[in-house]
């Protein structure tokens, strides 16, 4: 019989999932469907509620779970307990802990879908021993959470772990899609790979080049992320230089992550990573000395993969004192 309960919801723009967990960091029982789109901010929390429901349904008592933890994509209106103009969600503002709340009567705690992450790496994954530790999503988007002695770092704004937005090419030759110019985001993530990728096969000196599977990829109209990993897994030689590219960079961000945190441990998750492991990871600390004032980290792969938002949102309940 399970004792201590709580839920777990990652609210993606793709994707919401939901489990039951213990305090052990034991997952029961996982629910998933698309994003309600289409019923307007109000549908997304009345889609968690029915998840919910679905999900404790003959599992567990109400009165066995703790409360509810959700990690969520950002901007974050932490007092209110609501998204303001989210990334992912196509609405001005969505309510989450209020309508949960007056649902269920549990506690709802709202964070940062990467805050949620390196909770979950602390509690539930390889950072038990370390009071200062950063976790790295390079996917879609790239965002990190910060855990400094012993403490979330959040910010006045909830926004003080945004490294997605460090700047890491002064000459701003692509443009993030906040607008600005030169984060690390518009050259490393899933998004920003392509472009990063076409700045550099339209440079000097590959202009003329005409052959191998990413040149093909490149002119055809499909150049991905995807598509330069996949292309340098085979041994194309212009995806190799590009992945290269993008592993400088991706050092200049972690420099940039370390020398801010002086973390003793950096996990990677996200899709391009989790994908890439090996091509993702080993320029990264190849280069990273090159830049980084601090003692450079421990800088490896979450063990806890693409769920590492769950565990999160379940240590949420757990162990954030309210």
């Amino acid at each position: 019989m399970v004792t201590k309960a709580a839920i777990g919801v990652d609210l993606g723009g793709t994707n919401v999932r939901v489990v039951l967990g213990s305090k052990e960091g034991k997952i029961i029982a996982k629910i998933s469907e698309p994003t309600e789109k289409s019923k307007g901010p109000t549908g997304v929390s009345e889609q968690i509620i029915r998840l919910i429901i679905s999900l404790i349904e003959e599992r567990i008592n109400l009165r066995d779970i703790e409360g509810i933890g959700i990690g969520s994509a950002g901007p974050l209106d932490i007092k209110s307990g609501a998204l303001m103009r989210p990334t992912h969600l196509p609405f001005e503002y969505v309510p989450l802990v209020k309508p949960l709340e007056e649902k269920f009567g549990l506690p709802v705690i709202l964070l940062n879908d990467c805050v949620a992450a390196v909770l979950g790496e602390k509690y539930f994954g390889i950072g038990g021993d370390h009071e200062n530790l950063v976790y790295v999503t390079i996917s879609t988007g790239i965002g990190g959470g910060v855990y400094v002695d012993g403490h979330l770092l959040i910010g006045k704004d909830g926004n003080a772990h945004e490294i997605g937005h460090f700047t890491i090419d002064y000459e701003g030759r692509l443009t993030c899609g906040c607008g600005k110019k030169g984060h690390w985001e518009a050259y490393c993530s899933g998004s920003g790979i392509p472009n990063y990728a076409r700045l550099i096969i339209e440079g000097d000196k590959f202009k003329n080049a005409r052959k191998g599977p990413l040149m093909e990829a490149y002119k055809s109209g499909k150049l991905t992320a995807k598509a330069v990993y996949d292309c340098a897994k085979v041994g194309d030689d212009l995806a190799e230089i590009i992945v290269e590219k993008i592993g400088e960079l991706n050092a200049i961000g972690f420099a940039c992550v370390t020398d801010a945190y002086d973390p003793s441990l950096i996990t990677v998750g996200g899709s391009v990573t989790l994908n890439n492991p090996s091509l993702v990871i080993d320029p990264i600390r190849r280069y990273i000395k090159e830049h980084a004032r601090n003692r450079v980290p421990e800088i490896t792969l979450t063990p806890l993969g693409e769920d590492i938002v769950l565990y999160g949102a379940l240590a949420s309940v757990f162990y954030l004192s309210r």
